[in-house]
């Protein structure tokens, strides 16, 4: 895409496909407020075994038959056991850092972590497909759920030996896996259309913006807090400042009744 400073808003497992949001350039910087846009997956698991992945790529550690003896609804009642806030314990094998250590370089060596529940919220889980051994379903989940995790758990509310086999990342936010360029067009120098590339104050859609004068905007690109007497914005929160005409400062934080600049676009300082 002719740059070197390129990034993402969040990692996909190996085996997994899906939608993944791409930032170049100074756009790179905006990745933390993509990254806890909540997800939605479709995702298969397969009943009858386990795995120390808790996906299909891993060794398998149990296998037995009693899957057999699953009804649907059986399974229907297991997973409306995980919608709301609930506790989620991570894998193992994830990218989550342990004293700055990727847990899979970790479980790699031969090294478990005692890992603490996480906090995450499953808003809608839904039976896609029965096909058993395996089930189809689609996740609506917040930022952090990891979908192995689920799996593994569901197996085990059900009595049975579970792991994932498939996954796909259906949307991050707003942002639909059918508006994408896939990997191999982008690799050939396909560059997208329209649909798939996205200025920063669209991705930043689901945050408020606030416009300044000319006055602010040049305070606010050389570093200075400014008076905000606009009462209604939150203490705390973080804003899309642009210019009177649309032009993108940067982003801000709300103080009381100050407006704090946290990231500014590069430009023309005075």
């Amino acid at each position: 895409m002719g740059t070197s400073r390129i990034g993402h808003s969040g990692t996909l497992d190996p085996f997994a496909s899906g939608l993944l949001l791409i930032m170049t350039g100074w756009a790179t910087r905006i990745s933390e407020y993509l990254t806890v846009l909540p997800k939605r997956y479709r995702a298969t698991i397969r009943f009858g075994m386990t795995t120390d992945t808790d996906d299909s790529t891993g060794a398998v550690i149990q296998k037995n038959d009693r899957w057999k003896e699953l009804r649907k609804i059986d399974i229907t009642n297991g997973l409306k056991q995980f919608e709301g806030h609930i506790s989620q314990v991570p894998p193992q094998y994830s990218a989550k850092k342990i004293q700055g250590e990727a847990m899979y370089r970790k479980a790699r060596r031969g090294e478990r972590v005692q890992l603490d529940p996480v906090g995450i919220e499953i808003s809608r889980i839904s039976l896609i497909e029965l096909n058993l051994p395996s089930i189809i379903i689609e996740i609506d989940c917040s930022s952090g759920t990891y979908i192995r995790s689920l799996a593994r758990d569901l197996g085990e509310t059900l009595g049975v030996e579970a792991h994932l086999s498939a996954l796909r990342r259906l949307s991050v936010g707003k942002f639909l896996v059918e508006d994408c360029i896939d990997l191999d067009s982008l690799r050939n120098g396909i560059m997208p259309d329209k649909k798939a590339i996205v200025e920063i104050p669209g991705a930043l859609g689901h945050l408020r913006s606030i416009s300044v004068e000319e006055d602010t905007s040049r305070k606010l690109r050389n570093g200075m807090p400014v008076s905000c007497l606009n009462t209604k914005y939150e203490h705390g929160e973080i804003v899309v400042v642009l210019s009177k005409g649309g032009e993108l400062i940067g982003m801000a934080e709300i103080d009381q009744e100050i407006i704090k600049p946290k990231k500014i676009v590069p430009g023309f300082i005075v």
